[in-house]
């Protein structure tokens, strides 16, 4: 992006000050240049203080709707709420006249994730959906790999979101309320999904696995999706919150060579650390050389360098497409397809069956 130095930066509402709003999204917006977080909804005394030690100049609002009277204040509101909640905040939003992003995922059902779309198209506003781990350093590594013909055809690919977690935290994301939109399918299905749609393409047909496994849970924890690519890829996808030993994030196997890489991009932790994208950026997103994945055929192999994780990607391409009035990075349409792909899922789990997506 070029010039927005001497541009007035667009001005951010973030709806929620949790662990999405807190984690990811203010931090990467304030590293943004062209962006700046004007307004935190929250209505929490102690987040509203721990928001200000980061951000002194940061205004606050009680109430998301809230901002539907500031729209001359206001160039882009960002929804990091529970997932109930986006539906009725970006429509509200919307009909504002505010541009929106919103976290994953970015409705219950696909049908309203287009009725979003649809919304958004016809106001000529910009729609958005954080995927964040299309920018994930093994993400980025494996499109490159792709890219060169280092794997050769690809025939199967592995991806495994595991942790160990056996005791239960509480929370919605652990309701057994439908409304909720809680559960692993969604949340760490939504990554899962959308980084196997970007790679390989449409769905023909899913089986799912999704089972309850500790103790006092209400929703699924332990997940696993295998998906039929109309491209012949085979994806089978894990998720889980109840894996004493953890398998490798990416096992990809081709025709001239497989890949596979264990541990998690390092920017969440960094975050969560409190490290910013904003000081060393050189050194933002980069992982030892211990923790590279290996590519070869048989009992050979070498490592692979791991490209930099780059979150703030996301919000310098939001940037850009408010400016220039361009496509944004991720789509409301993409990620209603990733909705299609874990309703088929819910319902193969549900109903023992192997479900067929329409073309």
């Amino acid at each position: 992006m070029t010039g927005t130095g001497t541009r007035t930066p667009l001005r951010v509402g973030l709806v929620g000050y949790g662990l999405a709003g807190s984690v990811f999204h203010a931090p990467l917006i304030a590293a943004t240049e062209g962006l700046a977080l004007d307004t935190i909804v929250t209505s929490n005394p102690e987040r509203q203080q721990q928001a200000r030690a980061e951000f002194p100049d940061v205004r606050f609002a009680d109430s998301p709707y809230e901002l539907g009277d500031r729209t001359d204040e206001l160039d882009l509101i960002v929804i990091a709420s529970p997932n109930k909640t986006h539906v009725p905040i970006a429509t509200a939003a919307l009909k504002a006249g505010l541009p929106v992003v919103v976290d994953k995922p970015v409705a219950g059902t696909a049908a309203e994730a287009r009725e979003l779309a649809a919304l958004a198209e016809d106001r000529g506003l910009l729609l958005s959906v954080f995927q964040n781990r299309r920018w994930d350093n093994d993400f980025l590594t494996l499109m490159q790999l792709i890219a060169a013909g280092e794997l050769g055809d690809v025939q199967r690919f592995e991806s495994r979101f595991e942790r160990w977690r056996p005791e239960l935290k509480g929370g919605w994301r652990e309701s057994g309320d439908p409304q909720e939109i809680g559960g692993l399918l969604y949340d760490l299905g939504s990554h899962v999904v959308d980084q196997a749609l970007t790679l390989f393409g449409p769905v023909e047909r899913v089986y799912a696995e999704a089972d309850v496994r500790r103790h006092g849970a209400k929703t699924d924890d332990d997940t696993f999706i295998a998906l039929t690519h109309t491209s012949g890829v085979r994806s089978h996808l894990y998720m889980s919150a109840t894996t004493a030993q953890l398998g490798p994030r990416f096992r990809v196997l081709g025709s001239k060579a497989g890949y596979v890489k264990y541990g998690l991009d390092p920017q969440e932790a960094a975050l969560r650390d409190g490290v910013r994208p904003a000081g060393d950026k050189d050194a933002w997103g980069v992982e030892p050389e211990s923790q590279w994945g290996r590519i070869g055929a048989g009992d050979g192999g070498r490592p692979v360098e791991s490209a930099p994780g780059d979150y703030p990607a996301y919000y310098a391409a939001i940037a850009v497409a408010l400016r220039d009035d361009t496509p944004p990075p991720v789509t409301a349409h993409e990620a209603a397809d990733a909705l299609d792909i874990l309703e088929a899922a819910r319902r193969s789990a549900r109903e023992g069956i192997t479900v067929e997506v329409p073309a």
